[in-house]
């Protein structure tokens, strides 16, 4: 059966070894105790007995509070979730006799993208007779690296594919 492979953490009565190394709640090393040993002392201090490194020789059982630890843990693993970020490409269709004014309100579209963290696609469609211009898309295209060079770099150097001409930004590196 090909199913998810689930860990569970083993606590007090559920480790069945006979000797374990033991941490208390402090992070004080309490040396290798006999299981009934670590169990007692667990429950004098009113806590668990977590089992942290089953892989081990003997297995390394720490003195907590099990509900706080799973806890944390959901908490680290909602953290990393979080700062995982999906890179999309996003598209931008200009025309080689695109306006400024329609032009200013693409580069704030781009601009917009970049600073979301995406890659922006830019894509000048040549149609008809403007194909013998290529100079016209070139000079759409430098202007936009030129308006994005303190935010982005270019990724992909302009060049034709058929009847378009592309060149991808990517949102600059933080140092």
């Amino acid at each position: 059966m090909a199913g998810k492979k689930t860990e569970q953490t083993r606590i007090n009565q559920m480790i069945n070894e006979k000797e374990v190394r033991v941490i208390d709640s402090e992070g004080n090393q309490l040396g290798v105790l006999n299981i009934e040993k670590a169990l007692n002392t667990a429950d004098e201090a009113g806590l668990d007995l977590v089992e942290v490194s089953p892989g081990a020789n003997p297995p390394v059982c720490r003195i907590m509070d099990y509900g706080r630890f799973k806890y944390q843990q959901t908490k680290k693993k909602q953290e990393a979730k979080k700062k995982q970020t999906v890179v999309q490409i996003k598209e931008i269709k200009v025309r080689p006799k695109t306006e400024d004014h329609d032009l200013n309100t693409k580069l704030k579209q781009i601009k917009k993208f970049i600073s979301k963290n995406n890659k922006v696609k830019i894509t000048v469609r040549f149609r008809g007779r403007e194909i013998t211009l290529p100079e016209m898309g070139k000079d759409i295209l430098a202007r936009i690296a030129a308006e994005t060079e303190d935010i982005a770099f270019i990724e992909t150097m302009p060049k034709f594919e058929g009847r378009t001409m592309i060149m991808v930004l990517a949102p600059a590196r933080k140092e």
